[in-house]
This record gives C-alpha cells, structure tokens and sequence, in this order.
C-alpha cells in the first residue's frame, strides 16, 4: 500500500496545500485543497473519500472532484463521513446554490455521489485495505483515520486536541508504524486550541506520553506563518519521541 501526502496544512500559502492524502490510486483521505494537484486520469480513478469532518480545509474540492469526474464514472463516489459532517455538506456545500447537489443530481439513479456513514470505531474494507474511524475532540464532529494493509497501520489524527481515548485507541495497534498528529497552535494560545478543538506542542508531548509502543511521528496542520515557532515548541516538548515535520509530496509504503 502506497499513500501520498497531496497537502498537510491547515491553510494554503505558496506550496502549501489543505489537508488530502492519496491511497493507492483510488481513495482520499479528506479532500483539501491538496486534491488540486490530481490529473483528470487521477480524479476519475477516485473511489472513496473519507473525510475526517466538514470544515472547509478538508472538503473544499470534494464538489469540484466529482464535478469533474463524475461525468466519466460509471458509480458513484462513496463519500464516507460522520452523519453530522456529511449533513453539514449536504445542508451547506451541495444545496443548490453554493454547488449542485450531486447526491441527487445529474439523476437520483444516478448521482455523482452517494453518501455511506460511518462512525467512530466503524472500519470499511476495501480490496484487503482497511480503513477505520477514530475518535477525535474538535469544534465539530470529527474522527481520525486509520489506514491498514495488513503488514502495517498508518493513523491521521484528524483535527483534535488533547483525547485520551484517541491516544488509547492507538496502544491497541500492534501493527502501528507511521502516526500523523496536528499541532494547530502555539503554546501560548492553549486555552483557544481546547475550545477549538486544536493541539499545541505541550498537549502533543501529553498525548505522546500515553503511548505504549514507539512510532514514527509525523507533524502536520500547523498555523501558516509560525512553522519555525511551533517546531521549536514542539523540540522542546516532545523531543524524546523524535516528531518530524510532514511535507507534501511525502509517500508512505506500508
């Protein structure tokens, strides 16, 4: 299994993309600004997309990909979500004014899109891959992801703050190689990253505390305009466990 980094960050400036990971060649995690980056071949080959919720930096180019795609599919997109996020899409992206609603449209036997619940603890498996839902603590509705081939497991934290169960899910991974963790504001700013459902390095190095079994961690989500800042906090905090910054263009083989 191979997963590419299409964008990591919690804003865009330059390079930098929203959050879209690619797995093999035909699901998404979460659909960002990263998803941008897809060829028309690429779009078409997409199957599933499993978002983590329903702000815009995770979902802005899920309309845009099965506008573009779907006219060459023969199914639908599966679009995997929380009921809340993907009732949040449905009352507030795909309602016929900000985009068409492609759950019903071109035809309602025939849509570009059909939307699959899921919740957290819930795993779907797709041709040996498994993907399960977390439990995340954001301002909305949210879960992380877990991505298992079998030989190995991949986790995205989603947007969460400090969740201890989030952090327990994890010990019962055995397989567990590569995890992903947001780290949104700096230490300074810890009261709004609780209410906002973010992490600061302090809360990270917590969270890295709790884990049982070593894991390559990778940094993404950062505020735009304060990498070198936020790093530095997080050497400081959480140095022992190693934390590394995730680029886009990255590519995990599991």
């Amino acid at each position: 299994m191979r997963i590419t980094v299409l964008g990591c960050n919690g804003s865009i400036s330059g390079n930098l993309r929203t959050t879209c990971f690619l797995v093999d060649d035909d699901i998404l995690i979460d659909a960002g600004t990263g998803a941008g980056d897809l060829g028309l071949q690429q779009a078409i080959a997409i199957d599933h997309i499993f978002l983590t919720h329903a702000h815009l930096d995770h979902t802005c180019l899920l309309p845009m990909l099965a506008d573009t795609a779907g006219g060459f599919r023969a199914a639908p997109l599966s679009v995997h979500g929380l009921p809340e996020t993907l009732d949040a899409l449905k009352r507030n992206m795909l309602n016929g004014e900000l985009w068409p609603d492609y759950t019903i449209r071109p035809s309602p036997a025939h849509p570009y899109i059909r939307f699959s619940p899921i919740t957290a603890g819930e795993t779907v498996e797709l041709n040996g891959r498994k993907v399960t839902a977390l439990p995340a603590r954001h301002a909305v509705p949210c879960v992380g992801y877990r991505v298992d081939s079998g030989e190995a497991s991949w986790v995205y934290s989603g947007d969460t703050t400090l969740n201890e169960e989030f952090w327990q899910t994890l010990n019962r991974i055995p397989n567990l190689k590569h995890l992903l963790v947001e780290t949104t504001f700096l230490n300074a700013n810890e009261d709004a990253a609780i209410h906002a459902g973010h992490m600061t390095p302090r809360l990270l190095a917590r969270g890295l505390h709790l884990l049982q079994h070593p894991v390559a961690v990778h940094i993404v989500h950062m505020e735009a305009g304060r990498e070198a800042e936020t790093l530095r906090e997080i050497e400081e905090a959480a140095a022992a466990y190693r934390p590394a910054l995730l680029e886009r263009g990255h590519t995990f083989e599991l």
